[in-house]
């Protein structure tokens, strides 16, 4: 679909309309559709959000109970410290992957956000080109906008550091003032001790793990992928033009959301049709997908009779359709689809902006 049809247009009575997959829309409908998703997708959002503070509640509340437990005259009382550590990194693990989801939705609402209802307030009041076919592929085919590595390093940093070095400073008071103050390192590393294991390797093995989750806070500072987060991201940034964000405004160039990928790099497909009735199949195309379809005269192998093999560039969304019209004009009809890398053209990226991607 070309992106002069994605844009509003008029119908006969000259009242704006949305055409969009051979449908059209009043743009009042099509605004209180977008509405109702854009209060599903912030709704859907939150019960993740609450997901992340639950399971922060649950490391602190075992980290509480485990160490209330530790400081007694119980001989294991750091072991159950120890224990602690497993159960929290337990958590962890869980509530990055929630955040994780919580990022999916998250990135559907801010997609909403800046490139539809913030286009309403700058000129010239249209989103950008392939914002909806964004949105589209990311209903029909979720994918985590983030990866674990960054979801655990930011749960990290905000909240999990310092759980950690609760627990870890509990265990050291506890293995030094229990049941009496240590007075000496033999002492100290008697008390660190666990079944087989002395306490050297059991307290080389714990530094080594606290130190492992240091690292990894650290190195995915710069994983900024995140969009449900308020982060300095724009300040020096720049795009493809290499204009900066504060440039584009002022010269008028439409801007992007920050953690959308420059041009189309959504999924795209290349569609052979071998039918006998090119015609309508070529007219559906034309007419439901608004794409161009181009004829080439074959011969099967099999049965010499002379057939006709379409070409047609889609993106991943339209494949639905597709495979839909052809089989109500032609139930006989051949398809295959393909990846390709890259389709440039009118309906996909220009040529012009190849050198810029």
């Amino acid at each position: 679909m070309t992106d002069e049809k994605r844009h509003s247009n008029r119908d006969t009575r000259g009242e704006p309309v949305w055409t969009y997959r051979g449908y059209e829309l009043k743009g009042s409908e099509f605004t209180t559709a977008m509405v109702h998703l854009f209060r599903a997708e912030v709704n859907r959002a939150n019960v993740w959000r609450q997901r992340l503070d639950t399971t922060t509640n649950w490391a602190v509340v075992a980290t509480g109970a485990f160490i209330s437990l530790a400081f007694t005259e119980l001989q294991i009382g750091h072991i159950v410290v120890m224990l602690n550590f497993f159960l929290v990194t337990i958590f962890l693990m869980i509530e990055a992957r929630r955040y994780r989801y919580y990022e999916l939705w998250s990135s559907r609402v801010r997609l909403m956000e800046t490139d539809f209802f913030a286009s309403m307030l700058v000129p010239p009041f249209h989103p950008s080109p392939d914002w909806g076919e964004m949105l589209a592929e990311n209903l029909l085919m979720p994918h985590f906008p983030i990866s674990s590595l960054e979801a655990m390093g930011r749960r990290l940093r905000r909240n999990y550091l310092w759980i950690y070095a609760v627990v870890g400073l509990s265990w050291l008071a506890k293995l030094y003032l229990f049941p009496l103050p240590a007075t000496s390192w033999t002492d100290f590393m008697l008390r660190a001790r666990v079944g087989p294991f002395n306490g050297g390797w059991v307290l080389a093995g714990v530094l080594l793990f606290l130190a492992a989750l240091v690292v990894i806070a650290i190195a995915t500072i710069g994983l900024r992928r995140c969009s449900g987060e308020v982060l300095p991201r724009f300040e020096g940034l720049t795009d493809d033009s290499g204009l900066t964000l504060t440039e584009e405004v002022s010269q008028g160039v439409p801007s992007r959301s920050w953690f959308r990928p420059k041009g189309h790099r959504r999924k795209q497909l290349m569609t052979l049709i071998v039918t006998d009735h090119p015609g309508k199949v070529s007219k559906a195309v034309t007419q439901e997908l608004n794409r161009g379809a181009t004829e080439i005269s074959a011969r099967g192998s099999f049965t010499g009779k002379e057939r006709t093999i379409m070409m047609v560039a889609l993106t991943v969304t339209e494949v639905a359709q597709l495979k839909g019209l052809v089989a109500r004009v032609d139930p006989d009809a051949f398809v295959i689809v393909s990846p390709v890398h890259r389709v440039f053209g009118k309906g996909f990226d220009t040529l012009e902006n190849e050198g810029r991607s």
